[in-house]
């Protein structure tokens, strides 16, 4: 299998984890604005699919500087 660049790493990190996290946020948010009932898998799909780009741009952006933060404040393992 072909091994992807590790300069890939930090991109590929922001958007698998910004998925997962906006993912089971826009399935609470929705479940408590409209209930479990029906059109919510709608609901909760549309609200995730605008939400993700957001939060992985946003994560790609902030990360550097939150790295560089925690580095300074934590003890180098």
């Amino acid at each position: 299998m072909t091994r992807l660049p590790a300069g890939a790493q930090p991109v590929l990190f922001a958007i698998l984890t910004t998925g997962f996290a906006s993912f089971m946020v826009a399935a609470i948010a929705t479940a408590r604005a409209i209930g479990a009932g029906p059109g919510f898998f709608h609901a909760w799909i549309a609200g995730w699919l605008w939400s993700w780009p957001v939060a992985a741009t946003a994560m790609y952006c902030v990360a550097p500087g939150i790295r560089r933060f925690l580095a300074r404040i934590c003890d180098k393992a």
